[in-house]
This record gives C-alpha cells, structure tokens and sequence, in this order.
C-alpha cells in the first residue's frame, strides 16, 4: 500500500537522483516510527538492577544517562531532519509529504482518506523534491 513511484526518472528531471539513494532514503525515512517510539520511550532512568551492574568485571565506568541522552539525540535530529526538510519542500502539503514517506502512504490514499489539497502531478513533484532536499542534506 506504499507510494508507488518509479525510483527511475529522467536525468533531465531537476529533482533527479540514483535509483539506490532513493532507496536509500525512502527506507532511511521509513525508520521514523521506530525513532520516534524509540525517543518517546528512552527516559534517562536505568531499567536495570543494581545487582547486575555489581556483577560487571569491566573498570570501565558507565554512565547511562549520558547514554540516554546521546540516544535521544540521535533519534530527534532525525526526526526533526524528516520533518524540516517535508516543510521547506512545500509547508502547505508537509503533514502529507510527512506520512507519505515515513508510512509509505500512497497518493491515492492521501487523496481518498485525508483530502490532500492537490493533484497527483503536483504531489509527485513535492515528493521527488522532498527526496532530493533529503539528498543534499545526506552528503
């Protein structure tokens, strides 16, 4: 039920890129549910018991809220990456471009279910947009 485009368009299309990097970064985008549940569920508190951290033979000293927070990092400029770069494509369709490629919603869902404001030649447009802002972003 994904978006079903060619990852093949012209090399005179403004907004081409490889085939690979736009997969790369359609499943690069596809990971958002799962950063986004990962960050809500990291809290800085240790779930582990102090028994188990007794038990560790290594003198190296951890330091789990520094580990939280560097994961919760990770995940947030990610997150925020996706959705920056969804507004600076077009900010009237972003809440669309958004669900379209990180929950592989197709247009014609976009169309029957949420009423997305434009034609299918337009959104294609903003999505191969979104795809090459992601790009550049990317390296």
């Amino acid at each position: 039920m994904g978006t079903t485009i060619s990852p093949e368009i012209s090399q005179k299309n403004k907004y081409w890129i490889d085939r690979h990097r736009y997969y790369e970064l359609k499943h690069f985008c596809l990971q958002y549910p799962l950063w986004k549940r990962s960050y809500l569920v990291l809290d800085g508190l240790s779930k582990r018991s102090t028994e188990i951290n007794n038990n560790c033979t290594s003198n190296k000293k951890g330091d789990p809220t520094a580990k939280c927070a560097i994961a919760k990092n990770f995940y947030k400029e990610r997150m925020d990456m996706i959705e920056r770069i969804a507004e600076n494509t077009d900010p009237e369709l972003a809440s669309y471009i958004l669900k379209a490629v990180t929950e592989g919603v197709s247009f014609s869902n976009l169309k029957a279910r949420l009423e997305i404001p434009c034609g299918k030649d337009t959104y294609y447009d903003r999505y191969r947009r979104f795809f090459w802002l992601l790009s550049k972003e990317r390296g």
